[in-house]
C-alpha cells in the first residue's frame, strides 16, 4: 500500500470539512452467484444502500465483500453498492449524505461530532477490536522502544494528531519531542521511505508489516496501543449517517446484521474470505490479503462478546486525549458517537 493510501486509512485527518461529493467509482464488488429472487422474492424489491469505503479495498473490508458475494445483503432485502471515496473521507461523505454507511474510525467520528455544526455520523460497529497499527523501523536503526526516538526522523502525512501522538509517546518515554524531525512523505512505499528518508513510520500490522515479511525485511515494531490506553481506539469502524439511522432503523439493523454475518464468516474461514476479496479486487496482493486475513481473523472480535461490539470507555479515553491536547475544541458526549443497538443478538 502506498503512503498516501495508508495514512488516509489510518484516519488521522485533523480537518473534517464536509466537501462536495463529485462521483464515487465502483469498487468492483461482485454480485452474488445466485440471484436474489429466492431470498427476497424479487430482486427489484431490494432496497438500494450505498456503502463508502475509507480508501481502496483492503483486508479490513473483507466482511463487507463476503456479505455481498454470499448473498447476505440480498437475504436482508438490500442491494448494496460498495463505492470508493473520490472527494473527501468516508466519514465526510457519509456525513454529507452521499452514502448511507461508510468506513471511519474513532478519531474521525469524534472530530465530526465536535464541530460547531456537527456532522450526522455515528459508529454502528467496530470492525476490529484493538488498534492494529504502530511504528516500524529497520532493525539496523536499533529502535527497540520509544526511548530510542531521540534525534530520529519520523515520516508521516503531516497531520496535527499524528504528530501529537508521536510527541506524547516520546515525552512519556523520556525523549525530548523537539529532538525528533518530522517530515511529510509522498507516495513512496514503506520500505523505500525507511531506506532513504526516515527512521520510523506508522503502519498497519495486517498490511505493511506483512508486506515487509514478504520481502524478508528485518524490522522492529512498536504497537501504538502499548503506549497509552487512549491509543487503543477503534480503527476502522462501520459508520452510518445519523439521519438514516433515525429514518430507517430497520434497514440499518438489517445492514449491520448482514455485515456482522460477513465478518463472522471471515473469522471462521479466513482463507475463503480472502479469496472472495481477491476475486472482487484481483489487483490486490494475494499474499498480503491472505496472510492479513488470517491475522485479522483472530482479532476482529478479540476480547469482545461479539464482532462489532463497542465499549464506551474506549471512546471516552480517546475523546479525552483529543480534547486535552487541543485537537478538538470542545468535549463531546461519546454516547452520541456510537451505538451497539443494531448488532445481532449474541
Amino acid at each position: 500500500m502506498k503512503r498516501t493510501g495508508k495514512m488516509i486509512a489510518l484516519g488521522l485527518a485533523a480537518v473534517l470539512a464536509a466537501g462536495l461529493f463529485t462521483a464515487c467509482g465502483s469498487a468492483g464488488g461482485s454480485a452474488p452467484a445466485s440471484g436474489g429472487d429466492e431470498a427476497t422474492g424479487n430482486s427489484a424489491s431490494l432496497k438500494d444502500v450505498t456503502m463508502i469505503l475509507d480508501w481502496t479495498p483492503n483486508t479490513n473490508h473483507t466482511g463487507i465483500y463476503v456479505a455481498k458475494e454470499l448473498g447476505y445483503y440480498e437475504e436482508a432485502g438490500l442491494n448494496v453498492s460498495i463505492e470508493l471515496p473520490s472527494d473527501g473521507t468516508g466519514t465526510q461523505l457519509v456525513g454529507a449524505g452521499k452514502g448511507d454507511f461508510g468506513i471511519g474510525n474513532t478519531e474521525d467520528v469524534i472530530h465530526a461530532i465536535s464541530l460547531d455544526d456537527p456532522m450526522p455520523v455515528e459508529s454502528v460497529a467496530a470492525i476490529i477490536q484493538h488498534n492494529t497499527s504502530g511504528f516500524v523501523s529497520l532493525k539496523e536503526e536499533g529502535i527497540e522502544s520509544p526511548a530510542d526516538w531521540e534525534g530520529k526522523t519520523y515520516g508521516g502525512y503531516g497531520g496535527s494528531t499524528e504528530e501529537k501522538i508521536v510527541r506524547n509517546i516520546a515525552q512519556e518515554n523520556g525523549v525530548d519531542p523537539d529532538s525528533i524531525q518530522f517530515i511529510t512523505l509522498g507516495d513512496s512505499d514503506t520500505l523505500t521511505s525507511l531506506k532513504k528518508d526516515i527512521d520510523f513510520i506508522w503502519v498497519f500490522e495486517a498490511a505493511e508489516l506483512i508486506g515487509l515479511d514478504k520481502q524478508g525485511v528485518e524490522y522492529n515494531y512498536l504497537p501504538v496501543r502499548d503506549y497509552g490506553d487512549a491509543f487503543d481506539y477503534y480503527t476502522p469502524c462501520l459508520i452510518a449517517n445519523t439521519n438514516v439511522v433515525k429514518k430507517d432503523p430497520e434497514m440499518v439493523k438489517a445492514f449491520v446484521e448482514a455485515t456482522a454475518k460477513g465478518y463472522q464468516y471471515a473469522i471462521e474461514n479466513p482463507e475463503e474470505a480472502a479469496e472472495i476479496l481477491l476475486n472482487a479486487e484481483p489487483e490486490l496482493d494475494e499474499y498480503i490479503v491472505t496472510e492479513g486475513q488470517k491475522y485479522l481473523s483472530e482479532r476482529y472480535a478479540l476480547d469482545a462478546p461479539q464482532w462489532g461490539y463497542q465499549d464506551a470507555a474506549v471512546w471516552q479515553k480517546y475523546a479525552d486525549f483529543l480534547y486535552q491536547n487541543g485537537l478538538i475544541e470542545r468535549e463531546v458526549d461519546v454516547n452520541t458517537a456510537f451505538t451497539n443497538e443494531f448488532l445481532p443478538e449474541s
